[in-house]
């Protein structure tokens, strides 16, 4: 019975509100049936037909209603002002409230029963708001002048309109403050749609009610010509009033639409709630959004805007009421939600409504999708970032982090402020591995990171080098006059980290004291990169275990290193001036399926008259460190391209590729220099391939981007040595455009018996693949690893297996043989046509 009356639900506020408005709508109605009627004593209609025509009129007026929806709900749009106007001038103004409770409250419960179920205590709201606003409208009217009969003069035509205008403004603020109270919202947004959509209307209303009373004076028999005009009318507002919404609509759509355009997944669940509820004047709207552990997520906005959060059970697959619409949240097979919408009872969605909630569903859809994807890749991204500077195993900064963290920190300082490093060995840690397990090496590995992390201080920088090996930084060296004050200082602290470690601990059940050598070396900040500092340390490492003690400071004098690196430098520059010390080896790669040549790598050999044959590891360090960097970089190009334009000019048309060092990109005049070689051998560059190591990546100079892309734009091609074993091979590729991977002959010589290397060359294929560039395998020795390669789908290797480092005047005749003997296959370079 309940609700049926429609008491269920509907807030203590606007019941209160309904009651206020029925007694002040009965109060006037039984107030203006006792009031004296006005009309002469030879009136020719009887005062029961008058009444009846007024209830009529304003039952007529309600049915002739047109319908629209804002924010707030279904708004109607009726001929009330039309009919109180007449009204006005043919019934007495206090018989009116009764009439419009009659007739319109009639005409809405026919309404109701026939289409819109409304409930009674809607009903009797809307009967009682009308009677009050023609009560007020009324008294309006007959106070500026007596309309009841009066001849339409401008001062008849004025009341007339002044109650009209005061019926739509009363009956409009009633339904607004009824909005506002229902939904707990300000009832602004509702109360300016509504009179927006009624202004034309209300216009052709009060027209129409004047042009009656007219007619009425001058030959009711007019009355007769109305019906067509007035049907054209109301079609024409129709249309008029649903071109506009439509509109509007769309306009509303597309800013719902555009919030949406968010990566935020909460920002863009909030932005489709709140947007939704006020594009489709709904009750309330949810966003259900499906998390990635199953659980699912409810975001919940109400009339008032304010959005609520909160975990909950998904919903079952149920048919939902009438007045709600459900949209699953589809992407392709993947379910990422659900969008549901709640409209009042009275107003359930239209087929706009239905059209609009699926397009604006799947517009939703793929903006979850995109913040979702967007999360996993920030995750992703956050992730590799830190796996790419810390060791996996211990969470302290791996080697190439320690390095480009420690040169940033070096650069900071001033020149001659002191630094010290403490590289620090575990002993016996081969044991530990040997006796208990690599598991409980691992262990004691992560055990000396967190006693390592709890001893460094603000400021200083630790990290693991690899194997049982850790570095820390100390920046924070006192500076006082004793010049022996820096060391005394660094060997105090490396006393205490010592001792600190030594503390007896348990691994593997099993009770030790973990004890450590601990090379320690003192420099001004500017006098060494931490490369050098670690090599120093190094030593003092060594000396130290050497020595029987567990620390040792750095010896200049005991370095051979330091002299000897000297001398050699020296050596180079004369050698550079020669033509018959520096001579290249060169390696063919070849193609797995013929066995043709697809490239061929120049490497340098020294053939020192004292020292020897030296091979690049024994001199190229030192080199890079120099001045002579730039004139050794030359010397190899302008033989390497030498020996290429040799070949080209017998019909081989295979690229050379040259080892470039990371420091050679810092010179910006590299480009130029390689186009005037280029240039003097007649070899384009597209012949021309670079190896760069991953260490590139680490330096965020702008001048190296600069270089790099100078050599891009001439045609020169960029090969990536060693890859996968540098800083950050994703990180190199996302930041420098190459043409070539070259997999690093550390993984190609185990991938045979290690399922981990296996892994990282089929990744480094398939990655290669994927980015359309070639692909060479480093190292091969053997027939098994040729053929593994092969199953891997890598195209092309290079190594002792196929080809040993050959002289340069012996090159043309090998390329040749290998060029007849086998199937022509040779590998395009990108500017032939390549993928």
């Amino acid at each position: 019975m309940h609700d049926r009356l429609g008491l269920r639900g509907t807030p203590l506020r606007v019941l209160l509100l309904t009651a206020a408005v029925l007694v002040t709508a009965s109060a006037t109605a039984v107030l203006g049936l006792t009031l004296p009627t006005g009309l002469p004593d030879d009136d020719p209609l009887p005062a029961p037909a008058r009444f009846g025509i007024a209830v009529a009129a304003f039952a007529v007026a309600q049915l002739a209603r047109i319908r629209f929806r804002t924010s707030g709900g279904m708004v109607s749009i009726t001929w009330g002002e039309a009919a109180l106007i007449v009204c006005l001038h043919l019934v007495p103004a206090g018989w009116l409230p009764s009439a419009v409770l009659l007739g319109a409250g009639g005409a809405w419960w026919a309404m109701s029963s026939l289409r819109d179920r409304r409930p009674a205590v809607e009903i009797v709201r809307i009967a009682a708001s009308l009677a009050a606003a023609t009560a007020l409208a009324a008294s309006v009217a007959t106070a500026i002048g007596s309309p009841l009969l009066a001849p339409p003069t401008v001062g008849t035509a004025l009341a007339l309109v002044a109650g009209a205008v005061t019926y739509l403004l009363v009956s409009a603020v009633l339904g607004g403050v009824l909005v506002g109270l229902r939904h707990s919202a300000p009832i602004g947004t509702p109360l300016v749609a509504a009179l927006r959509g009624k202004l034309l209307m209300f216009v052709g209303n009060v027209a129409v009610g004047l042009l009656v009373v007219a007619l009425l004076e001058i030959d009711a028999r007019w009355l007769l010509l109305l019906p067509p005009p007035l049907w054209l009318l109301q079609q024409t507002y129709r249309h008029r009033l649903k071109a506009d919404q439509e509109h509007r609509n769309w306009r509303a759509f597309a800013e719902a639409t555009a919030a949406l355009n968010q990566l935020d997944e909460r920002g863009v669940a909030t932005a489709a709630a709140t947007g939704a509820l006020n594009l489709f004047g709904a009750e309330s709207a949810e966003v259900g959004v499906a998390r990635p552990d199953g659980g699912w997520r409810c975001h919940r906005c109400l009339a008032d805007g304010q959005v609520t959060v909160g975990e909950t059970v998904r919903r079952g697959p149920a048919e939902p009421p009438e007045h709600e619409l459900v949209r699953p949240l589809v992407v392709g097979d993947s379910e990422v939600g659900e969008l549901r919408l709640v409209f009042p009872r009275t107003a359930p969605p239209g087929s706009w409504e239905r059209d609009a909630v699926a397009a604006f569903g799947d517009a939703l859809a793929a903006a979850l999708h995109d913040a979702a994807t967007h999360r996993e890749l920030r995750l992703v991204t956050e992730r590799s970032s830190y796996e790419a500077v810390h060791d996996p195993l211990t969470g302290r900064l791996n080697r190439a982090a320690m390095l480009s963290q420690g040169d940033l920190s070096l650069r900071q300082l001033a020149h001659e402020h002191p630094v010290a490093l403490l590289l620090l060995d575990i002993n016996q840690f081969k044991e530990v591995n040997d006796t208990l397990g690599h598991a409980a090496g691992d262990e004691l590995l992560r055990l000396t990171a967190n006693r390592l992390g709890g001893i460094a201080r603000p400021g200083e920088l630790l990290g693991r080098l690899g194997g049982d090996e850790f570095a820390l930084l100390v920046t924070a060296v006192p500076v006082i006059n004793d010049r022996g004050a820096p060391m005394a200082y660094a060997l105090r602290r490396a006393r205490e980290v010592a001792e600190r470690l030594a503390a007896p601990t348990e691994v593997a059940g099993v009770r030790m004291s973990v004890e450590v050598s601990v090379g320690v070396v003192v420099a001004a900040a500017g006098s060494a990169d931490l490369t050098e500092l670690l090599r120093r340390a190094d030593i003092a490492m060594y000396q130290a275990k050497g020595g029987g003690g567990s620390i040792a400071a750095y010896d200049a004098s005991r370095d051979a290193a330091s002299t000897d690196r000297l001398a050699l430098l020296a050596e180079l520059r004369e050698a550079l001036a020669t033509d018959d010390q520096l001579v290249l080896a060169l390696q063919p790669a070849v193609d797995l399926t013929t066995g043709a040549p697809t490239g061929v790598e120049a490497l340098i050999r020294w053939q020192h008259p004292r020292r020897g044959w030296l091979n690049p590891t024994e001199f190229i360090r030192p080199v890079e460190h120099s001045e002579q960097l730039g004139a050794f970089t030359r010397y190899v190009l302008d033989k390497a391209l030498a020996v290429a334009a040799g070949w080209a000019r017998e019909g081989i048309n295979v690229p050379i590729s040259v080892n470039l060092s990371a420091r050679s990109l810092l010179d910006a005049r590299l480009p130029a220099d390689i186009a005037d070689l280029l240039r003097r051998h007649q070899v384009p560059p597209r012949r021309l391939v670079l190896e760069i190591t991953e260490t590139v990546v680490m330096s965020e100079l702008k001048v190296i981007d600069e270089v790099l892309a100078a050599l891009r734009a001439m045609g020169v091609q960029l090969a990536v040595d060693d890859f996968g074993t540098g800083f950050s091979s994703l990180t190199f590729l996302t930041r420098i455009t190459v043409d070539e991977l070259k997999v690093d002959r550390s993984f190609v010589i185990r991938m045979v018996d290690s399922p981990e290397a296996a892994a990282i060359v089929r990744t480094t294929v398939g990655l290669a693949h994927e980015l359309g560039l070639r692909v060479v395998a480093e190292g091969v020795e053997t027939a098994e690893q040729r053929l593994a390669l092969a199953e891997l789908g890598c195209t092309a290797a290079q190594g002792y297996h196929f080809c040993k480092p050959i002289p340069a005047d012996k090159i043309s005749a090998v390329l040749g043989s290998m060029i007849d003997t086998t199937r022509p296959n040779v590998l395009p370079l990108r500017a032939d046509g390549a993928s």
